[in-house]
Order: C-alpha cells, then sequence, then structure tokens
C-alpha cells in the first residue's frame, strides 16, 4: 500500500508509467541498467552493451535505445523492487528468451572485467523470478565469460 501512494505522490503511477512498465523492452531495459547499477557504476561500456542488446532483440534504432534507456533508468531508480520488471518478462518471454535475458545480464556484469558480489547476487535473484534454471544460469554465465575472453 505504501509502495503505491509513493509511487502516486512521486508521478510514476502515471498512465504513460503504467504503459511503460507493462511494455516488454522497457522491463528488459531496466533489468540491465539494474544490473549495470548494482556495482555503484554505470559506465559508458555498459550504456554500449544494453544499447546493443536492445537494438538486437527488439531492433530498435540508436536513437530508440537511448530514449528507453534513459527512460528505463529512470523507471529504475524508482522501482522499489524487481518485481513487476520481471512478471513483463514471464509474460512476454519464451524460456529460450528469459535465459538469454540472464545471459544479457551476465555481459553487463563482467564488462567491466570483474564480477561483484552484488551483481551475482542479483542476476541469481532475477533468474529465480523469472524460472531459469540455475543450470541455465550457470551455463549463461559460461557462455558470457567465454565471450569475453575470446575479445
Amino acid at each position: 500500500m505504501f509502495d503505491a501512494l509513493l509511487r502516486i505522490l512521486s508521478g510514476f503511477d502515471d498512465s504513460r508509467a503504467a504503459g511503460e512498465r507493462n511494455d516488454p523492452a522497457f522491463a528488459l531495459a531496466a533489468l540491465l541498467i539494474e544490473t549495470a547499477r548494482s556495482d555503484d557504476h554505470f559506465e559508458d561500456r555498459e550504456q554500449g552493451i544494453i544499447e546493443r542488446a536492445l537494438n538486437r532483440r527488439f531492433g530498435l534504432g540508436s536513437g530508440e535505445a537511448a530514449r528507453l534507456i534513459a527512460t528505463a533508468e529512470q523507471g529504475a531508480i524508482q522501482a522499489t523492487d524487481l518485481f513487476n520488471f520481471t512478471r513483463v518478462v514471464v509474460e512476454n518471454f519464451t524460456e529460450e528468451e528469459r535465459v538469454g535475458v540472464i545471459e544479457m545480464l551476465w555481459d553487463v556484469a563482467y564488462s567491466d572485467g570483474a564480477l561483484t558480489g552484488d551483481e551475482d547476487a542479483l542476476i541469481r535473484r532475477v533468474a529465480g523470478l523469472i524460472y531459469v534454471s540455475d543450470r541455465d544460469r550457470g551455463e549463461a554465465k559460461l557462455r558470457a565469460r567465454a565471450r569475453l575472453a575470446g575479445k
């Protein structure tokens, strides 16, 4: 109840924001941004990875992706939890696509060359919320690390 009141008072609960919260691209962008921010840094390299991931997944142009990232960053800052974002992912993505979401999160987490405990915990939590098994999460992690090592 207090969360709803806070969203209304902060202006996040208008009709546009409600539509954004149910948009799969917005939800994915917010989860990617939360991963980037979980180590207290949101660097250009991470933004580039997020932008490319959104471009590939949704066919967005670079300007569209940049606007989506800016909007999703505000949504992520104002969000009190991850549930609304993960719910949208579960409702709109297949099982294979959800594993791909976890792989994208690992790409963002490893983009600075180091994985923090906060990043690992966040990805573990998101994986559980979007029904990705520990095995699939681990395999996605290995693929992301292999890509990083191959660069």
